[in-house]
């Protein structure tokens, strides 16, 4: 449906560690994929990068942040994005696929940690002091782990990563405001809930067909994702159909109208004012800011 690069794990050079995981410094990690990753793209996995030189901007699913010392950003598979470095960029980054973490962990996911729960929280996350100097010893040991053949080094490479994200979501909850009220009971459904929509988006815009599929009113559904992102059932479903609008219309060289209909609207009419309501401006609009 799309044209939009999917960077795999097994494709990047200098990858030791089979198809599951990956580690480099960025200014390495540029050299050796440039080709792969000068343009926009998506993953197959989750990159975790530590910028700790340098300056730029990181393009994340159509968010712009910020790159300087202490920039941390944390991507799930499927998400787009691209920056534009300055020379001096310096920092740490590793990749890995959702099976190298939920293999090992029975108990928990990569998913629900909080900063991947959901695309509404920030993929970006701004450090310094002496938590900076502890993460990038983190990256550093990774690092070595990974560039090693010491004995056990998957278990221990394991080891650091939970640790690392572990105290980022720390960090997290504590300077943004993450909302815990709810977090326990609700977060399950929540994650339930993306999941579906990742799952229907292009066929399904109904919120009760949603709540239906997890069991619940749509009225406790509603509950659940104003909660925790302070938005409607069919925000968070529009705003996914957006999304991929935003992707196809920049990625696919399709037209308005075939977008229109591979996302679910043969009206086209319609889908711009859905599109305009949402975003702030036309397809067509939008699109010229990408030209």
């Amino acid at each position: 449906m799309d044209r939009i690069a999917i960077l795999k794990i097994d494709e990047l050079n200098e990858n030791s560690f089979g198809n599951d995981f990956y580690a480099n410094t960025i200014p390495n990690h540029l050299i050796s994929n440039h080709k792969r990753i000068e343009k926009p793209h998506k993953h197959n996995f989750y990159a975790t990068i530590l910028f700790t030189k340098g300056s730029g901007v990181h393009e994340i699913d159509f968010n712009s942040y910020d790159v300087r010392p202490g920039s941390v950003f944390l991507l799930a598979p499927g998400q787009t994005h691209s920056w534009e470095l300055s020379e001096d960029i310096d920092g740490f980054i590793f990749f890995h696929t959702q099976e190298f973490f939920d293999m090992v962990f029975v108990r928990e996911r990569i998913r629900e940690y909080p900063i991947y729960t959901s695309i509404y929280h920030s993929s970006a996350i701004y450090i310094g002091g002496e938590f900076l100097e502890h993460m990038s010893h983190l990256f550093e040991q990774i690092l070595l782990e990974y560039k090693s053949s010491l004995w056990k080094k998957h278990q221990l490479i394991l080891n650091i990563a939970s640790q690392l994200y572990i105290e980022l979501n720390r960090y997290a909850i504590a300077e943004d405001d993450f909302p815990t009220a709810h977090f326990s009971q609700y977060n399950f459904r929540f994650l339930e809930f993306e999941d579906l929509v990742e799952e229907h988006f292009l066929t399904i815009k109904s919120p009760a067909q949603y709540a239906d599929w997890l069991h619940i009113t749509p009225k406790h559904l509603n509950r659940i994702t104003r909660s925790l992102v302070n938005k409607t059932t069919t925000d968070i479903i529009l705003e996914r159909v957006v999304l991929e609008a935003k992707r196809m219309l920049i990625y696919t060289g399709k037209s308005f109208n075939e977008i229109a209909s591979l996302l679910g609207y043969e009206d086209y009419s319609y889908f711009s004012k859905l599109f305009k309501k949402r975003s702030g401006e036309t397809p067509r609009e939008f699109l010229k800011r990408y030209e």
